[in-house]
């Protein structure tokens, strides 16, 4: 799977409005409507909701706010699909099918447990889990992009030089692994071990200073290092092609430096992407700079780190997931970690 494809933004109507977006149900866009949901899976679970369900951002790892906008983005996929019900009947509303894709992921609990606590059969959440990823995939993808404008860029590099003194900086980039449980019936199963002797996916990211997600690579299994990963993106085809990172800085009248992204040692040092010198006996100039890169490079590795705890689902181990269909499940995250 290449970077994921970049959609133009579309204005938001009035149909997309918070007030709207609960298929003009006044009753589920009020704050009744979590609190309704709330005490329904405290009784289903036969708890409290004080056990850390107590709150809008701790069930869902994300403000009222951002999910009335998840909502509107997810609003015309979801809503001409096939009927939901929860187990009594009782149609689903956008809000109660976006919470329970939301739950799902953000949590990573099983398709029975969320079933159970939302009152419903499994297979109306994963069916309703893989209908808003889908409708996340569609609309919300314009979080993720390159910057499209000198002006973006030259923020971007502005920040980045802000961090540790790095002139010229575009993005730092790294890799995190979904660790997947397999079938032993699959064939070829080994070439899905990764270095560590699990079976995973890897997800390359480029991210922005602010640990905005600029660029994103999957799909391929876990016996691709990050040297070699890289390059089957697209990302790298276009800086090889001088489509990317090509500009240049004057730093003196000697000297200038092409734009680029940092990458640590497991990276292929590239004329566009800087990675730490090796050795243990480095100059002092050496060492300064690998401190700085090592400094701004923790952007990209606390990016990553927080969309495994806001999407939950991809931190630890999955079981048997389809494998064609995985790197689409984490672009919600992507966009709203």
């Amino acid at each position: 799977m290449g970077p994921i494809r970049v959609h133009k933004k579309r204005k938001v109507d009035k149909k997309m409005e918070p007030s709207n977006i609960a298929s003009g149900s006044s009753e589920e866009a009020s704050a009744d409507w979590f609190d309704a949901l709330a005490k329904k899976i405290a009784s289903n679970l036969n708890s409290s909701p004080s056990k850390g369900l107590d709150s809008f951002e701790s069930m869902f790892n994300m403000s009222r706010k951002t999910f009335e906008y998840v909502c509107s983005l997810a609003r015309e996929h979801m809503m001409v699909k096939t009927h939901c019900a929860f187990s009594n009947g009782k149609p689903m509303s956008l809000y109660d099918q976006v919470a329970l894709a939301l739950r799902r992921l953000s949590s990573g609990s099983s398709l029975i447990t969320i079933g159970d606590s939302f009152g419903t059969h499994h297979s109306t959440v994963s069916q309703v889990t893989w209908r808003f990823v889908e409708a996340i995939e569609r609309k919300g993808i314009q979080h993720i992009r390159w910057p499209s404008t000198e002006n973006e860029l030259m923020e971007i590099k502005s920040k980045f030089e802000q961090i540790r003194g790095l002139p010229n900086c575009c993005g730092a980039i790294d890799t995190t692994h979904i660790v997947m449980l397999l079938s032993t019936s699959e064939p070829r199963t080994d070439v899905w071990l990764d270095s560590k002797e699990n079976h995973s996916m890897p997800l390359q990211a480029i991210v922005g200073p602010n640990m905005k997600f600029l660029d994103v690579f999957s799909g391929l299994p876990g016996m691709f290092s990050e040297s070699s990963l890289i390059r089957y993106s697209s990302f790298y085809n276009k800086c090889q092609n001088g489509e990317r990172l090509g500009k240049k800085e004057r730093l003196s009248e000697e000297a200038e430096l092409q734009e680029y992204i940092i990458g640590d040692s497991a990276y292929p040092l590239l004329p566009w992407l800087l990675t730490p010198y090796q050795g243990k006996e480095l100059s002092q100039t050496k060492a300064d700079f690998n401190k700085r890169l090592f400094a701004t490079h923790i952007v990209a590795q606390r990016a990553l780190a927080r969309l495994k705890d806001v999407w939950k689902i991809i931190n630890g181990v999955m079981w048997r997931p389809d494998k064609h269909k995985l790197p689409r499940i984490w672009t919600g995250g992507l966009q709203f970690s």
